[in-house]
């Protein structure tokens, strides 16, 4: 199937009337569904449905050999995931009920103005995936199977949180509706779009724009390219990269700085699937897969009205949230020794041994930059490294200069005007010693009951905890 082909499984339209399936045919193509299936002769229907998936079935209530009616009552059984519109030339209320009561989508007749049949068939192919998806997660879940693996090489994980967003992945694959990927700053928000665009594009055009710094005119400029003449140094046309993405993916980071006019024209882009190009005022089609990402809160920014609410939820069709490193820690000895052999390549050294305790140390960090910051943590390490095994010094002296506070964050911990302190919600203080063992006990939690590196945490010598926990 061509790749420009929508939906992705054609629509079947069943009648004994050739001229209305030509007609309605033709209407449907002009509306931008071109992946379409006829059928003359109901007693094929159900071969038909046997032998490939399709996204819905648009069918005539009165024919030869087999009826309407009949064919209904055996696709509900037998083939409950596919929405079935039933057509008429009759305009019966009483049948219509009986339809829709046995299992029909919708109920129209052949009369109908054609937005409203075309406007039918557009809901009845999103229910379809809808109902596709669901049943598509049902089985990755119970089965907790991925089966395109291969799609998800390049991020490095073991982690069943992140397993279930593969899962997920996997089961919004075929759906043409957008994605939205959230998650801190250095999580990996383009490796997922990438893995995303492989499960459904394979090797079609990847295509990556950032909204960040944009102005409407650039933005505009950007997405939807420009004709000559359309602004001062614009001297030849140029395609934009919603043109470049064409029967593929196209990429938008940092969707959560754009201005409101770039929202009302990217929510264009997203309802009607076209777009102008600056200077033409001749409306271009595009069937390019579309994923965002954002480290921002949409949620927050469209509360605040700095987000429009239309585009927030047009953009949630299929939400993607990626969890920070600090809730992944589990990856972390599968990350260090990753970017340790990738970051002696880069400088031409042999990968160099460490200390075990090493991994539990970084896990005491809470990586504000997620896996970009474990990756510069690593490179910088190594840049430093002279002897067989790598010292933990320089890791130790980071996340040291990283947990010092600021000048602010020292003015956000002072005591207030009400003397407010850490202890102030509790009713009886605990004595010196409870308190003591309790820093101790937790620097211990976070260490993974590493002495050594407990007592870094805690600002004294291994000897001092050790005599410390002795004494408790």
């Amino acid at each position: 199937m061509s790749k420009n082909q929508y939906p992705l499984q054609p629509v079947l339209l069943v009648d004994d009337e050739e001229v209305w399936l030509h007609s309605f045919s033709l209407t449907l193509r002009s509306a931008g569904i071109n992946n379409i299936l006829t059928c003359q002769d109901s007693r094929a229907v159900l071969d038909i449905l046997n032998s490939q998936a399709v996204s819905l079935m648009v069918l005539d209530l009165t024919m030869p050999h087999i009826n309407g009616a009949e064919i209904l009552i055996k696709t509900v059984e037998e083939f409950p995931h596919i929405p079935v519109i039933i057509i008429s030339g009759l305009d019966q209320v009483e049948t219509a009920v009986n339809c829709i009561k046995q299992g029909a989508f919708d109920y129209f007749t052949k009369v109908s103005e054609e937005n409203r049949l075309v406007s039918g068939v557009e809901r009845a192919i999103e229910v379809g995936k809808l109902r596709r998806e669901n049943s598509s997660l049902k089985e990755h879940f119970l089965e907790d199977r991925l089966d395109h693996p291969e799609a998800f090489a390049h991020i490095i994980t073991r982690n069943k949180k992140m397993r279930t967003l593969f899962q997920y992945m996997e089961a919004i694959a075929a759906s043409c509706e957008p994605v939205l990927i959230t998650g801190e700053t250095g999580v990996g928000k383009e490796l997922f779009a990438q893995a995303l665009h492989k499960l459904c594009h394979g090797d079609a055009p990847f295509v990556v724009a950032n909204a960040a710094g944009l102005d409407d005119t650039m933005f505009a400029d950007t997405l939807f390219g420009h004709r000559k003449g359309a602004f001062t140094s614009a001297d030849s046309a140029r395609d934009g990269l919603i043109k470049k993405a064409a029967g593929g993916t196209l990429f938008l980071d940092e969707i959560g700085d754009l201005s409101q006019s770039s929202q009302v024209k990217l929510l264009r882009l997203l309802q009607e699937k076209e777009y102008f190009q600056l200077g033409s005022d001749l409306a271009r089609k595009t069937n390019a897969r579309m994923i965002f990402a954002t480290h921002r809160d949409l949620d927050t920014l469209q509360k605040e009205g700095a987000f429009r609410t239309d585009l927030f939820f047009r953009l949630r069709a299929h939400h993607i949230h990626i969890p920070p490193l600090r809730e992944r820690l589990d990856d972390l000895p599968l990350l260090f020794d990753f970017f340790l052999e990738e970051g002696a390549k880069k400088l031409a050294k042999k990968k160099p041994a460490y200390p075990k305790e090493l991994t539990l140390l970084m896990a005491t960090y809470t990586y504000p930059g997620n896996i970009r910051e474990l990756n510069h943590i690593i490179f910088d390490a190594l840049s430093h490294h002279k002897d067989k095994m790598l010292s933990m010094e320089n890791f130790k002296k980071y996340i040291h200069n990283q947990s010092l506070p600021s000048d602010d964050a020292v003015d956000r911990t002072l005591p207030k005007s009400d003397d407010s302190t850490l202890f102030s919600v509790l009713n009886q203080l605990p004595t010196l010693k409870e308190s003591s063992n309790l820093l101790i006990q937790e620097a211990l939690h976070r260490s993974g009951g590493n002495q050594a590196i407990a007592a870094d945490m805690l600002g004294i010598t291994r000897q001092a905890l050790n005599w410390r926990l002795k004494k408790s």
